[in-house]
């Protein structure tokens, strides 16, 4: 062979690929408590970010920032890092390979943020560093990339979830069909809610969220209202509502359906006609014999059976009239909106009012509420609602408010603020009573984080249009 053709065969040869560097290790832990806290943004003087996972931490895998010393400016709703000599809020830190480092971030909400419930990526850098990581699908369950607000509810000792509409990664259009899936209760082998949510959710053949209740026509088809009610034969019935909507998003037919176990999915049970005044909707209780329903504020009640449930003339609506608030039947209960037109008209008298909530820290500021929850307290011997203010600041629909009343009627008057987030929604907020602790003391909630209705085009990578949960120690509200 000659040299030419020597040098030529030599330079046909792919070059040997070096070994990728280990990545570098940054965890972002709550100054208080010291536990990792996810959805912290990170952004380098080179405008590469990164969000921290479930468990605070950020894999540097970027081979131009191994090895070098990098400043990132740190970020995060609710949460606050310190300032360096030229009022940045960030740190240098020399990321190197196989290195590793922790920062903590001082926490402004009064609600601790814990994990990402739902979602791809849910420990993405860990499983990237090697960490231990507390479920079993950390990366991808269900196929699931994202969804919307949820609907659980325990029935026969499990803990069953539904959500709205569901991206997967395969195409841009998902399961506009519900999602549902299960999890254990903690005290029969599920996950202490403080460390996370093992789901189990209902797939199709393909691996991917299956609908769970189907009714003709196109569009999507939302549940509302899950609660579980006993049967004249006394076993337990999974109960809803639901609405089916077109393009418009606007409704053409809902009903009430129940569970099928041999199915898995949701049967009819009765159709509602548009024009009637109220179907279940919300997040529901039962008390002194009534499942309520309401969202936030309970408005509508019927029998906590599911016979009475199914019928729809046995439903009394909390209403004003002349002798003032009562439970009248067949009518849909007041919003809290209406009260407030009453009362700005005249109409009724200020001292009257259920549903008129001022913020604790300017007690001349009412606050509009959008939705939420409504729940018993143990340890507070009283009522206690968690709720996402309507036309908020910095957030439109972000800004989570929580107070206590004697009754779940209130009147409810002061309340707090939980959460805030900086021009992004957490809307829907739902307490999962199921996973208090502590006597009720330790509180757990969720709700949806997405750019709907931020008026942001800057959209959390993995973390949008997923359910994020929240610890909240209620001593503090009072």
């Amino acid at each position: 062979m000659t040299a030419l053709c020597l040098l030529a065969s030599l330079l046909a040869q792919p070059a040997a690929t070096a070994p990728a560097p280990a990545p570098f290790g940054l965890r972002i832990v709550d100054a208080e408590t010291g536990r990792g806290v996810p959805l912290v943004e990170l952004k380098a003087t080179t405008q590469q970010r990164f969000w921290t996972d479930s468990a605070g931490w950020v894999a540097i895998t970027e081979p131009e920032l191994l090895g070098h010393e990098v400043f990132f400016h740190v970020a995060s709703h609710g949460y606050e890092f310190e300032q360096e000599g030229f009022g940045y809020r960030g740190r240098a830190v020399r990321c190197e390979p196989g290195g590793r480092a922790t920062w903590p971030i001082t926490r402004r909400n009064l609600a601790e943020r814990l994990y990402r419930i739902t979602g791809a990526g849910i420990y993405n850098h860990s499983v990237t560093l090697g960490e231990p990581v507390p479920i079993a699908e950390p990366l991808l369950n269900g196929g699931v990339a994202g969804l919307d607000s949820t609907q659980p509810a325990v029935y026969q000792g499990r803990i069953h979830w539904f959500w709205g509409d569901t991206n997967r990664l395969a195409h841009p259009l998902g399961n506009f069909e519900t999602t549902g899936g299960v999890s254990d209760l903690p005290a029969a082998g599920g996950l202490d809610p403080a460390v996370g949510i093992d789901i189990r959710f209902h797939t199709n053949d393909a691996g991917f969220a299956r609908s769970m209740i189907r009714r003709p026509g196109p569009g999507p088809i939302w549940v509302d209202g899950m609660i579980t009610l006993p049967d004249a034969a006394g076993r337990e019935r999974l109960c809803c509502g639901w609405t089916k909507v077109d393009q418009d998003m606007r409704a053409v037919s809902r009903g009430l359906a129940a569970w099928d176990d041999a199915a898995e999915q949701f049967e009819l049970v009765v159709d509602v006609p548009l024009d009637a005044p109220y179907v279940p909707y919300g997040q529901p209780f039962i008390h002194e014999g009534y499942a309520y329903f309401g969202d936030p504020f309970p408005n509508l009640r019927v029998p906590a059976t599911f016979e009475a449930w199914a019928d729809l003339d046995q439903y009394e609506g909390f209403a004003w009239g002349a002798d003032g608030y009562q439970w009248r039947p067949g009518v849909a209960g007041d919003p809290q909106y209406t009260e407030h037109e009453r009362i700005e008209a005249g109409e009724q008298p200020a001292e009257t009012a259920r549903w008129r909530v001022r913020a604790a820290d300017e007690p001349a500021r009412r606050i509009s509420l959008h939705r939420g929850t409504v729940r018993y307290n143990p340890y507070l011997d009283a009522w206690l609602l968690i709720a996402v203010e309507n036309f908020g600041g910095p957030s439109f629909l972000g800004e989570v408010w929580a107070g206590i009343a004697d009754s779940p009627m209130g009147p409810w008057g002061e309340v707090r603020r939980i959460l805030t987030h900086d021009r992004y929604s957490f809307y829907n907020p739902r307490q999962d009573e199921f996973f208090d602790q502590d006597g009720g003391r330790t509180v757990y909630f969720e709700g949806t984080y997405a750019s709907t209705f931020s008026r942001t085009e800057d959209l959390t990578p993995l973390y949008d249009y997923n359910q994020m949960m929240y610890r909240l120690d209620v001593e503090l509200l009072r």
